[in-house]
């Protein structure tokens, strides 16, 4: 399928989204949400892609936010339906069940470091920048920001961020555990790539099923999030690569996972 504001490429069993509006900085627009649903939707369901990376395209922006000038003329119910549809994004891209790593090749604000949040690995670019300035407009984070930075940065690292619309570096980002690593910007892509190959040799259903108890547990308490992984961990047992992968181990020798 061809899209306006979205690119897709595939590497083997990698998928590059890369959000492709430059002159608007990669802005997320009525139509570029749509545009990644669908790819993100369409991705859920296509069992040879293992590990999916996002990005944005030129050399400025991951994301540079939310489309301004679209958002401007909304109504108060506008706003609540534009809302709603970058929530329902971000919670598609949380729930994918391939791994998802954000290469932020660039500014990443407001709705863009709401996408890049919804993303399961971050990795910046040294020209990173990161920030919620929602607020010098008038209005709060409206795609999940007030509700997924603090669970990755406490809150009251998240409150300062979010009320402060002050913007950050990504050695910022990183020592407050927002992004998992920083590289120079050249040397991001490859860097991206070579993390997803990592994440694609290993079994894919142990991955999936890692990822989903990495989330599910999040909105449990402990012992219920326990209770999950002992049931994903037993569903594997069920599983062609985890015979093999336990035979190689106990033969040492080496096998391809399957994922089946």
């Amino acid at each position: 399928m061809t899209y306006s504001n979205i690119l897709v490429e595939y590497h083997e069993q990698i998928a590059t989204v890369t959000i492709n509006r430059p002159k608007a900085l990669n802005a997320l627009n009525t139509v570029t949400l749509q545009e990644l649903s669908q790819v993100v939707h369409d991705l859920a369901n296509n069992s040879s892609i293992r590990v999916v990376i996002l990005t944005g395209s030129g050399e400025k922006a991951f994301v540079a936010g939310a489309d301004i000038a679209e958002m401007n003329t909304k109504t108060p119910m506008e706003a609540r339906s534009f809302s709603q549809l970058g929530q329902r994004l971000m919670n598609l891209i949380e729930s994918l069940p391939q791994p998802v790593i954000a290469a932020i090749n660039g500014f990443a604000l407001g709705g863009g470091l709401e996408l890049a949040m919804a993303c399961d690995i971050r990795l910046a670019g040294e020209n990173a920048r990161f920030g919620q300035p929602e607020v010098n407009l008038g209005i709060p984070a409206g795609f999940g920001g007030t509700q997924r930075l603090p669970r990755l940065v406490g809150s009251g690292r998240a409150s300062e961020i979010l009320l402060t619309a002050d913007l950050f570096d990504a050695q910022e980002a990183f020592r407050m555990g927002l992004v998992n690593r920083v590289y120079p910007k050249e040397d991001l892509q490859e860097q991206a790539m070579a993390m997803a190959k990592r994440i694609a040799s290993k079994a894919p259903i142990a991955v999936q099923l890692t990822k989903s108890a990495i989330y599910k547990g999040a909105n449990m308490d402990l012992i219920s999030g326990q209770d999950y992984e002992a049931e994903v961990f037993a569903l594997t047992f069920h599983t062609e690569d985890r015979k093999n992968g336990f035979r190689a181990f106990l033969e040492k020798t080496q096998t391809e996972f399957l994922g089946k």
